[in-house]
């Protein structure tokens, strides 16, 4: 039976998801383990998606990964890190705060604007934008908010049609549409960036057998080392994968107790 692989959170476009499945084949050749890959498309719960006994390699939100006890998370096998300026060569991300690009408003609006957001346990598109508002002055003060609206491409949606006056994406999907798909940009701008907090890990399922997933993280690992692994790589803004530090992400629920705190019934 295959081991599956799912590049869903980052699934930004059609040209991307091509990109990932040229990684999952380079994986699965270096490795040794035949790797499936699965859509497992919105709006399948992506929790689903992590608890599969069959999971070889698939992006998990640091926020869910730190909620599950120690014994039950899935196997951390590495963390990509972004070639883009805000990752300063560390595996983290952000979150950018975006607005219409015709939009007159600014930072000092925000606690008064709908803004819209992915789903609750996302990082990137609900803890850190409530995070980013909680430390702004008066930051419940008329805030209204717009959601699930699932993931990214959601967002950019929700401002177009003018669902939403603001919202957070994940600043590497940003990366990886402005490098892909700019057209689906064009219409926003970033008025702010969030504090970086650990990036989007691969992870596997723990009933993996050890000697798979050992095989899986070193292919992962030695990724920048080849040409071939190089070129893919960069085709995905990314310069190398690199071992997790796990307990970093246990701060992220501390984070988000803290912005209850601030917000109150805000969100």
């Amino acid at each position: 039976m295959a081991t599956v692989a799912c590049s869903r959170m980052y699934n930004v476009g059609p040209k991307v998801r091509g990109l990932w499945d040229d990684l999952f084949a380079w994986l699965s050749e270096e490795s040794g383990i035949r790797l499936e890959v699965i859509a497992h498309a919105a709006p399948a719960p992506l929790s689903e998606l992590w608890a599969r006994p069959d999971l070889g390699a698939a992006f998990m939100c640091g926020y869910p990964f730190s909620r599950l006890p120690a014994d039950e998370r899935p196997v951390a096998l590495a963390a990509p890190v972004s070639t883009a300026p805000w990752a300063k060569g560390r595996p983290v991300y952000a979150s950018h705060i975006v607005a219409a690009r015709n939009a007159a408003f600014d930072l000092a609006d925000l606690p008064a604007l709908r803004w819209g957001w992915t789903v609750r346990d996302s990082q990137s598109g609900y803890h850190a934008p409530r995070a980013f508002l909680a430390g702004l002055p008066q930051p419940g003060r008329g805030v209204k908010t717009v959601g699930p609206l699932l993931n990214p491409n959601g967002v950019v949606d929700a401002i177009a049609t003018g669902r939403i006056d603001v919202g957070a994406i994940d600043a590497y999907a940003w990366q990886l549409l402005e490098m892909h798909e700019p057209a689906a940009l064009a219409p926003l701008r970033i008025i702010a960036t969030t504090p970086a907090t650990p990036v989007p890990l691969l992870v596997a399922s723990r009933r993996q057998p050890a000697e798979g997933i050992a095989a899986l993280r070193q292919a992962l690992l030695r990724a920048h080392r080849g040409a071939q692994g190089r070129s893919i790589l960069a085709s995905l803004g990314l310069s190398q994968f690199v071992e997790p530090n796990v307990a970093a992400y246990d701060s992220l629920p501390k984070r988000a107790q803290e912005a209850d705190a601030r917000l109150a019934a805000a969100w």
